[in-house]
């Protein structure tokens, strides 16, 4: 949260910056798509993050946190690896839910291949059943990953991956710690190996295809979940309204967080307004490492009642609306 001031400002997109145009990639590469599925809070996002060794997508205590496909890419010697971490997999009650499932299972028929996520200290609960029962509809090379193992006794890992293994045959079984990065350099290195021959999709030094006007509202949205994850409910949404790069190279961004009530727009205001400034200094040194820049944010809340009911903004976080 900064004062503004009345220098002249050019319009930008807001989009990652893309490699020089010198770079050549080797001979001989690879490139493809690895989705990772699994149940909300077993630790995608985080792994996401480990994989390319940078945010790209967003953590939270908060379950259900991300809503679309993210794509974070990784390199691993000439193999370029697109990460899609797909919303969480769960029993859908509402539109939203509905349309945040379908789009896992979609981004992982479309992959190269597929990480299945468990919580090894939850084992195998009735979501996490329900996956189990529908992996073999994935006519794709399929891993295991067993998260949180520094949590867990190694003869019960064992066992679990045991009994997993016998329900699903998987290609290999990886155990990890997606907090840590214990492991994570083993199956960054095997994904790698199971990318197709291709051109790299992506320049060598891009991290994400998604523009960082989308990025940036995603983090903002995780810090309102990090400050009121027990006080606001799975109903706010986050968008970046302007994105003005200064003369300096310094970036103006303008977003508005909105919410169903009035009664939620207080609570993300908070007591003479501190909440939405601890929420707005969180979001904007994260969102300035994402722009390697120095970043002006301006947050506004607005309360638009039963926003998720509105395909405008299903297609804003590339969703597809579902009807009925």
């Amino acid at each position: 949260m900064t004062d503004d001031d009345t220098t002249p400002e050019t319009e930008d997109d807001g989009a990652l910056p893309s490699a020089p145009a010198d770079t050549t990639p080797p001979k001989d590469t690879r490139a493809g798509f690895v989705a990772l599925i699994g149940v909300p809070n077993a630790g995608k996002s985080t792994l996401l993050n480990s994989l390319v060794g940078t945010k790209v997508s967003i953590v939270s205590r908060k379950v259900q946190t991300t809503r679309a496909l993210v794509r974070g890419i990784a390199m691993e010697g000439s193999a370029q690896i697109v990460l899609v971490d797909t919303p969480g997999i769960f029993a859908p009650k509402r539109r939203l839910d509905r349309a945040m499932v379908t789009s896992a299972w979609s981004g992982a028929a479309d992959a190269d291949a597929v990480c299945l996520l468990i919580d090894a200290r939850k084992g195998v609960d009735e979501e996490v059943d329900a996956i189990l029962n529908r992996m073999p509809e994935l006519k794709r090379p399929k891993y295991l990953v067993l998260n949180k193992i520094d949590l867990m006794p190694r003869e019960k890992l064992l066992a679990l991956a045991a009994a997993l293994h016998e329900r699903v045959p998987f290609e290999r079984i990886f155990m990890i710690s997606a907090l840590t990065g214990d492991g994570v350099d083993d199956l960054r290195r095997e994904l790698a190996t199971r990318m197709p021959p291709s051109p790299w999709l992506y320049p060598e030094d891009q991290v994400s295809d998604a523009p960082l006007r989308m990025l940036a509202a995603e983090i903002t949205r995780e810090k309102i979940y990090d400050r009121l994850h027990e006080e606001l409910p799975y109903s706010s949404t986050v968008e970046t309204d302007q994105w003005q790069v200064r003369p300096d190279g310094s970036v103006r961004i303008e977003q508005t967080i909105f919410v169903e009530r009035e009664s939620q727009r207080k609570i993300v205001l908070g007591k003479g307004g501190q909440t939405i400034k601890a929420i707005g200094q969180a979001a904007r040194i994260d969102i300035a490492e994402a722009a390697e820049a120095k970043v002006h944010l301006f947050l506004f809340v607005k309360v638009r009642e039963n926003w998720a009911d509105d395909p405008e903004r299903y297609r804003e976080m590339g969703l597809e609306f579902p009807r009925g």
